[in-house]
């Protein structure tokens, strides 16, 4: 895989969210959620954006709004799934050698995060790359909800290997501890192995979709971001993010 290869950005999205049903069409702003996070992608300047969708009337949001869209099998297991069937219709002979999977349900993330992404597969050994920033409110140490990744990061070590994912408070010790930031990006063949591996035992333990990929030995390098973006899941989620644009207005 060569450094200058085109990149893509895939938008995975369904509508069967359960605690949030139809979030992707949920209004924020002047627009549904999934217009929203397609316009930070289109903002973020780093290539082709795709919605990878679930449900026709995503599509017909997205097309709407001037976006790209193709329809994917309604029952896949995952957004990793999705984005890679969707690849395979537009770009069967392999022209983008990086893949972005951005979660559709990040409507106010950052431009230069989802840019961030790519840095660490600069490195040809690394085949996934994701993202993290510093855990700055002491509850987020202990809640299960939010993801923490296992990595030598520091100030001066922006980009570090990640060795694990957790719920749980890790590593141990004295130190800062780094919130996950559910986006990956992935070299063109990683994506292929990864959507071909079984679910894994530590990935059913801890129902984290990345630990699959470390149990099959692949290699994952985490980048440091500033921002954390608001991940939609709840209902109160999405008056947050809802207040935060109108603010912005």
């Amino acid at each position: 895989m060569g450094r200058d290869e085109p990149a893509i950005v895939m938008i995975p999205s369904r509508l069967g969210s359960s605690r949030l049903p139809r979030k992707p069409l949920a209004k924020i702003g002047d627009a549904p959620m999934i217009v929203q996070v397609w316009r930070r992608a289109m903002e973020a300047n780093v290539g082709r954006v795709v919605v990878a969708c679930g449900d026709l009337e995503i599509a017909d949001v997205v097309l709407a709004a001037g976006g790209e869209a193709v329809m994917t099998s309604p029952d896949l297991p995952s957004g990793s799934d999705r984005i890679f069937e969707a690849l395979e219709k537009i770009d069967p002979e392999g022209a983008f050698g990086k893949v972005i999977n951005l979660q559709g349900d990040l409507p106010n993330i950052d431009p230069t995060t989802v840019a961030r992404v790519l840095e660490p597969l600069t490195n040809p050994e690394v085949q996934i790359a994701t993202l993290a920033v510093k855990i700055r409110d002491e509850e987020e140490r202990y809640d299960p909800n939010v993801v923490k990744v296992v990595a030598g990061l520091g100030d001066s070590i922006p980009i570090a290997r990640g060795l694990y994912f957790t719920r749980a408070m890790a590593p141990a010790g004295r130190g800062d501890l780094w919130h996950h930031i559910g986006i990956y990006a992935y070299q063109r063949s990683a994506l292929a192995k990864f959507v071909s591996l079984q679910p894994s035992v530590l990935e059913t333990r801890e129902k984290l979709e990345q630990l699959r990929a470390l149990e099959a030995g692949m290699r994952i390098d985490v980048a440091l971001v500033e921002l954390l973006p608001i991940g939609v899941d709840t209902p109160a989620d999405l008056e947050k993010v809802r207040r935060l644009f109108m603010s912005d207005e």
